[in-house]
């Protein structure tokens, strides 16, 4: 019973603490952290990551010499042959064998020092690949983050909207109750304000739905609970995009880490090439090896002791051994011809990675020029539309306008401030993946 009260109080106690963290408002830079850090596709290169680690490791081991024991206990049944004397015997027979041995590779055609090279760009290229896949993570939370605050902002469109109809509900039923208006434009009004309701609920689902997405690539468990920080964004009247194509695109060849993972992968595939090419060497090994036995048949008179046998029949041996390699079914010409083509292939992974960065660039570049003209044309939009707004607002209460000319100027504002946050978040976004091709990190502070 103790137990149990105790259990339920520290169950309540965790509570407050529960729901502090699903209050606690999430920036774009803890977003991007806590997704880099619970990321599965980031965990699995980082598990790839050190298996390339062990690889380069075992290279670098396989310098050293081999050394190997064994053991063996054997009994002879029926005429058998005493090691020690070399005399046969009709006896049970017991042998102990031991043996230690191994070998070293003096020259291979270097390829055991070319092999620990290709690990070792292999490792460094993991490691690049590692980065480019946090790179990747941090643009899609970026991307989903603005999201969010994108539908946020239509959320507060759309409800403003649905809010000014519904006081024009309210003026127009007193004009009608006083007859100073048909109840057609009420009627009309109403069904505008229906629509509109829809449409707001339309843009909540989408607000959940951006949610979702984000919260998924955090890898939280539900969204439930879950906030971000909204910060003030705005853009400037004279805004532009900064840098140039060419010039973003020179920074980004020196630092990206997909063009330096299609470096170190061609220089790994050429160090892969040497090594094939050290198949047609001769190979000199060092062979070394320590043996000895013991034997024991019952009855027989004056056998040594375990120690002394041990002892007595000691061997030692040292060689060198050379290998010359002649016909091997051409293996070791068409693992030259492969890994030539491999250097061939890798030669054109690297060529693709810096065109696609540089369409990538220029996409990105494109686009946020595109998202800004669009962004100052809904700007202009905006304004015009709101005046105009007005001027029919104040004609529709002197009965000097229609519903349907009232709601056709309301939805055309609706669109416009639709239309320009839409392109700020566009601007927005397009900004920062210039700034992140050029090595600044994500914020959304400047």
């Amino acid at each position: 019973m103790k137990k149990s009260f105790v259990f339920i109080t520290a169950c309540l106690m965790l509570i407050p603490a529960a729901l502090s963290a699903q209050q606690h408002a999430w920036s774009l830079e803890e977003c991007v952290r806590y997704a880099i850090d619970n990321n599965i596709q980031i965990k699995q290169q980082n598990v790839q990551t050190k298996v390339q680690k062990n690889t380069l490791d075992m290279a670098k081991l396989g310098l050293l010499p081999t050394l190997n024991g064994q053991a063996r206990h054997d009994y002879s049944f029926g005429r058998a042959l005493d090691q020690n004397t070399y005399q046969f015997y009709n006896q049970t027979l017991l042998s102990d064998y031991l043996y230690v041995g191994g070998s070293m590779d003096i020259f291979k055609g270097l390829q055991n020092l070319n092999t620990i090279k290709k690990d070792k760009f292999a490792l460094l290229a993991g490691e690049q690949d590692l980065q480019y896949i946090k790179d990747n993570v941090a643009l899609n939370v970026a991307l989903a983050y603005l999201q969010v605050l994108l539908s946020r902002e239509l959320v507060g469109v759309n409800q403003n909207q649905l809010d000014i109809t519904r006081q024009q509900i309210e003026k127009t039923r007193k004009l009608v109750d006083a007859g100073s208006m048909a109840k057609g434009n009420l009627l009309t009004i109403e069904a505008q304000a229906a629509q509109e309701e829809l449409s707001l609920i339309n843009v909540k689902n989408q607000l959940d739905l951006s949610y979702l997405n984000l919260t998924q690539l955090l890898e939280l468990p539900t969204p439930e609970g879950f906030e971000i920080v909204v910060p003030e964004i705005s853009v400037e009247p004279n805004a532009e995009v900064s840098g140039d194509i060419d010039g973003i695109y020179k920074i980004a060849l020196d630092a990206r880490p997909e063009i330096k993972s299609s470096e170190l992968k061609l220089t790994a595939s050429q160090y892969d090439l040497k090594i094939a090419k050290g198949g047609r060497s001769p190979s000199v090994s060092l062979n070394h090896s320590y043996g000895t036995r013991y034997t024991y048949i019952n009855n027989i008179p004056g056998q040594m002791s375990y120690q002394e046998q041990l002892k007595n029949n000691a061997s030692y041996g040292v060689g060198i051994s050379l290998n010359v390699p002649i016909l091997n079914g051409w293996q070791v010409n068409k693992n030259i011809s492969n890994s030539k083509l491999a250097v061939e292939n890798s030669r054109y992974s690297l060529e693709a990675s810096k065109k696609q960065l540089y369409k990538d660039i220029q996409q990105a570049y494109t686009d946020a020029e595109a998202s800004l003209k669009k962004f100052n044309a809904s700007s202009k939009a905006v304004s015009s539309t709101e005046e105009s707004f007005r001027y029919t607002e104040q004609k529709f209460n002197v009965g000097m306008l229609t519903p349907v000319d009232y709601n056709a100027a309301k939805t055309q504002l609706l669109n416009a401030q639709s239309d320009m946050s839409q392109a700020k978040y566009e601007f927005l976004f397009k900004t920062k993946v210039l700034d992140f091709y050029k090595g600044l990190p994500l914020n959304l502070n400047k």
